[in-house]
C-alpha cells in the first residue's frame, strides 16, 4: 500500500479510509498514514500563524501607512481575525498557538511591511507592541 501512497495520494486517502471503516487494520499503510496525520495538526498551525502575519501586516500597514488606509485592509484584517477564530473553534487544543507565534509572526509581517511600503524596516518596532488581545479584538485598529 506504500507503493500507491507514492504514486497516487489521493486513490492513498481513498483505500485507507475504506480499511478503517472496515477495521481492517492489518492492510493499513500505518508509517504514512501516522505522517499524514502529524502534517495535518502541522498544517493547522502553520494556517494559524500564516493569517496571524496578515493580520499583523495589515494593522502595521494601518498604523504606518493612515494615508493609504482602505477598505481592502479592513477586509482583509477582519478575514484574518476570522480565520484564526474559526481554526481555534475547530481545534481548541490550539488556543495558545497565537499567543507562542505573536513574535514570529510579527517579525514576518515587520519584513512584508517594510517591503510592501517602500519604509525601512528601522520605521518599525523590532518587537510587536500590540497585544495579542488588542490583535484578535474585533473592533481593534491600532492609532497613528
Amino acid at each position: 500500500m506504500s507503493e500507491i501512497y507514492s504514486t497516487d495520494f489521493s486513490h492513498w486517502t481513498r483505500q485507507t479510509a475504506q480499511l478503517l471503516r472496515e477495521r481492517r487494520w492489518h492492510e493499513i499503510d500505518v508509517a504514512n498514514l501516522i505522517d499524514e496525520v502529524e502534517d495535518l495538526g502541522k498544517s493547522e498551525r502553520r494556517a494559524i500563524a500564516s493569517q496571524l502575519t496578515r493580520l499583523l501586516l495589515h494593522l502595521l500597514k494601518w498604523q504606518y501607512q493612515p494615508q493609504r488606509r482602505s477598505d481592502s485592509w479592513i477586509d482583509s484584517i477582519t478575514d484574518a481575525r476570522t480565520q484564526i477564530d474559526l481554526a481555534l473553534q475547530d481545534s481548541p487544543s490550539l488556543k495558545g498557538h497565537p499567543t507562542e507565534q505573536l513574535e514570529d509572526s510579527y517579525r514576518r509581517a515587520r519584513r512584508q511591511t517594510a517591503t510592501q511600503t517602500k519604509l525601512e524596516i528601522s520605521a518599525f518596532p523590532e518587537t510587536c507592541q500590540y497585544s495579542l488581545d488588542l490583535v484578535l479584538s474585533e473592533d481593534w485598529l491600532p492609532e497613528e
